[in-house]
Formats: structure tokens, sequence, C-alpha cells
């Protein structure tokens, strides 16, 4: 009797007969989830860059002193809302979505006080940005933060909300 019971225990522990089912079932939902996040992961990147790029336009049209596509009023912030708002509008994204950043960024005064043409992109205009012995150089700064929910399920980030901040800065060109 003990010889049978080894014997089995024997062919048990050696054979591998349905082990391949059984390491899949543990590996493939954490190879899912893995993808899942590489993808929604590269969502937020892509979005990231593109509300960067789109600061980065805006910070240049309001620095620029004109406005050949302009409509209406010439003015720095008004240029870099529309150039910020077209940007996201081309890239599929709601500018509407967008808010004022949080904190606020804080610049020194060059100039009149600072002006902002949105409710949704904060636009500070003219700001001194270096202090060098020349009296520093004045510019334009345009930031906001837009939002993107992760679908991450069984995780903490599942159907949470960030916040992406832009920001770009430029120098006037009236200098």
């Amino acid at each position: 009797m003990r010889d049978f019971a080894r014997s089995t225990l024997r062919r048990v522990a050696v054979e591998t007969r349905g082990a391949e089912i059984a390491e899949a079932a543990a590996v493939l939902p954490l190879m899912f989830m893995i993808l899942l996040g590489i993808f929604w992961f590269g969502q937020a990147f892509s979005i990231y860059g593109t509300i960067t790029r789109a600061a980065q336009d805006g910070a240049r049209a309001g620095a620029a002193p004109y406005c050949t596509t302009c409509n209406s009023p010439n003015t720095p912030p008004t240029n870099a809302v529309n150039a910020v708002t077209t940007a996201m509008t081309t890239a599929k994204l709601d500018p509407n979505l967008a808010r004022f950043p949080v904190p606020l960024p804080v610049f020194t005064n060059c100039g009149t006080p600072p002006a902002s043409a949105s409710a949704k992109i904060y636009v500070q205009v003219p700001v001194l940005f270096s202090n060098t012995g020349s009296g520093g150089v004045c510019g334009i700064s345009v930031s906001f933060q837009y939002p993107f929910q992760f679908w991450l399920p069984f995780t903490s980030l599942n159907k949470q909300k960030i916040w992406l901040t832009a920001s770009a800065h430029a120098r006037l060109e009236n200098q």
C-alpha cells in the first residue's frame, strides 16, 4: 500500500497537464492591466504634449505686436487665447474644458497690470521674466489646466480625473 501511495504521489508531482492553463489564468489579467496602463498613460502624455504646444502657440501669438487673422481688437491676451483655442480645436480637444491653473503663476508686472482675455486660459502680459542688470525682459505668460480621466479597472486610478497643466512664456516682440 505504501508503494502504491508513493508511486501515485510521484506521478501527480511529475505530471504537468493543465499547468499551462493555470499559469495563463494567473498571468493574463496582469498582462492585460499592464497593457491598459500603457495605453492610458500614452493618452495622457499625448494630451499633455498637445496642450503644451497650444500654450506655446498662444504665447507666441500674444507676443507679436500684430495679428493678421484677427477680426477683433488686436490685444495680446485676445491673440493668445485665440491661438490656444485654435490649436486645441485642431487637435480635437475641447477648449471649454480648460480652466485657470491652480495655483495661479505669479510674475512681477512690467508696466501695466497683467490681464487675461478668457475665464479659462490665464494670460499675463506684460510680465518681467528675468531681472538682469539691464532691467529684465518683459513678456507674456500663458497657462491653463486640462482634465484627463483614466480608466484602469481594479486600481485606484479608475475613473480618476487629473488636471494636466500647460504653461508657456514668450518675450514681447516690440522691445
